[in-house]
């Protein structure tokens, strides 16, 4: 009976870190209160605003043991970078990066903000196990590689549905990818946004996995962001 009562408060413990169920439907950030772009701005180079932008991860727990952990939102705003507008779309080229370590996890505004997967808060020591396994050697290893990088490759498509595939680095692997996203504006914003599905294997990245995959972080996760770009 000693040794139930142990392995049970073992798993409780680790359940933090529990993982992902992709949502059949994700609702995008919020953009700038501004129209859909018409045209590109004017050709130039501009600074990404970290103080309107983030990169937001919709995380799902899964295995036998999927009720003992919690779905996740993790959300970085230390979102940093540049674009290169030119006069084409295909011409134009952006670069970003985010310091692994400052994702917040679970805040409880940013769960209430994504529905009923994310029901209540969490506690503090659970957020600080999901934030620990995250950046872990076993996942994003931030120790060795303290940030997560994202350069366009190309972009196509029109301003209301564009497509850039991206050459993302995380974790010290470099992985491609192609991300759907919109452009809107006004006189003062250029806001980028987009909602994708994503592997993390995709991404070179083990998901956490514990006592045999009974409790785990499944491969899926959501991704979204909203990148703002100062115009003036």
């Amino acid at each position: 009976m000693f040794n139930r009562v142990v392995i049970a408060v073992l798993v409780l413990s680790l359940a933090a870190c529990a993982a992902p169920r992709p949502r059949r439907t994700a609702p995008q950030l919020p953009g700038p209160p501004g129209a859909s772009l018409l045209a590109l701005p004017a050709p130039g180079e501009y600074e990404i605003d970290s103080a309107n932008s983030e990169l937001r991860l919709l995380v799902y727990r899964a295995g036998p043991l999927a009720r003992l952990g919690h779905n996740h939102v993790m959300v970085n705003r230390a979102v940093t970078g540049r674009a290169h507008i030119a006069d084409s779309i295909s011409a134009t080229s952006f670069s970003l990066s985010m310091p692994a370590d400052a994702f917040a996890v679970d805040d409880a505004e940013s769960r209430a903000e994504e529905g009923d997967d994310f029901p209540g808060d969490i506690p503090e020591d659970a957020k600080a196990g999901t934030r620990r396994n995250m950046l872990s050697p076993a996942v994003l290893n931030a120790a060795e590689f303290p940030d997560i990088t994202v350069s366009s490759v190309s972009l196509s498509g029109t301003l209301q549905a564009l497509t850039a595939d991206l050459e993302i680095g995380a974790a010290g692997h470099r992985s491609k990818i192609s991300a759907p996203l919109t452009l809107q504006g006004d006189a003062r914003h250029l806001v980028a946004i987009g909602s994708m599905q994503l592997r993390q294997t995709a991404l070179g990245l083990a998901p956490y996995s514990l006592m045999g995959g009974a409790l785990q972080v499944q491969d899926a996760m959501q991704l979204k962001f909203k990148i703002t770009l100062l115009t003036n």
